[in-house]
C-alpha cells in the first residue's frame, strides 16, 4: 500500500482503514516513522533500505499464517515501489494482494511547481541499482528529444553522484539553456524544499 508523501493529509481514506485493520505493519523504518500514528497496538517490523525482497518475504509468510498484513510504501506501490516486488514473490502461494495506490513523488512535486504534468509526460529513475546506466541514458536522450517534461526520481545518493549531472549534459543536448527546472525535496512532508531553475542554473 502506499502512503503518499508522508504527511496524514495525504494519505487515501482506503490507505488509512487498510492500516488501521491491519494486525502486522511491515516497512522501510524511514517510512514506518512517517506513520507513527497508526502504529500504537501493531505488531511493526521494520528493516533497513536494500532490504525489499526480506520484507515482502515476511508479510507473504505472515498472510499466509492468516494475519491481516500491511507492506508500505512511499507514494504509490506501483511506482517504484514494493507492489510489483510482492505480485512476484506471492505468485503461486495462494495470496492475493491487495494494491491500494497513494500520492507518488511526481505529482506531489508537481502540485509544489504549478502544473508542469499538463500535458504528455515522462518518469525516469536515476537509480542503477536495478537498471544498467546505459538503458537509462538512452530512455534520457529519448525524453530529451521528444521534448517531453521528465519527472527524475531517486536523482542522487552518498553513493551515486554522477547521474544526475550526468542527465544535465544529456537534456542540454536537446533543450535551450533556459528550459525551466524545479527541484523538490521533502514534497507534502516535514523539511520541503522547492527550487525554481533552469538547465543553465540547476547544479546539484
Amino acid at each position: 500500500m502506499g502512503i503518499g508523501p508522508g504527511e496524514p493529509g495525504h494519505l487515501t481514506i482506503e490507505a488509512e482503514a487498510a492500516l488501521r485493520g491491519a494486525e502486522v505493519i511491515v516497512g522501510y523504518q524511514t517510512y514506518l516513522d512517517l506513520i507513527d500514528r497508526w502504529l500504537e497496538g501493531k505488531e511493526v517490523i521494520g528493516s533497513g533500505m536494500t532490504e525489499e525482497v526480506d520484507r515482502c518475504r515476511q508479510a507473504i509468510r505472515l498472510g499466509l499464517e492468516g494475519r491481516r498484513v500491511a507492506i508500505v510504501s512511499s507514494g504509490d506501490p506501483g511506482v517504484y515501489g514494493m507492489a510489483g516486488l510482492i505480485l512476484e514473490l506471492a505468485e503461486g502461494t495462494g495470496l492475493r494482494p491487495r494494491i491500494i495506490p497513494g500520492v507518488t513523488a511526481a505529482t506531489a512535486a508537481a502540485a509544489r511547481l504549478g502544473a508542469p504534468l499538463m500535458n504528455d509526460f515522462a518518469v525516469i529513475s536515476l537509480s542503477d541499482l536495478l537498471t544498467p546506466w546505459m538503458v537509462i541514458e538512452r530512455r534520457l536522450k529519448a525524453c530529451a528529444e521528444a521534448d517531453l517534461v521528465t519527472a527524475l526520481y531517486n536523482p542522487k545518493s552518498r553513493r551515486r553522484a554522477r547521474q544526475i549531472a550526468a542527465a544535465r549534459e544529456i537534456f542540454l543536448g536537446s533543450r535551450v539553456a533556459e528550459t525551466p527546472v524545479g527541484i523538490v525535496r521533502n514534497a507534502l512532508r516535514p523539511g520541503e524544499e522547492v527550487v525554481l531553475t533552469n538547465l543553465a542554473g540547476s547544479d546539484y
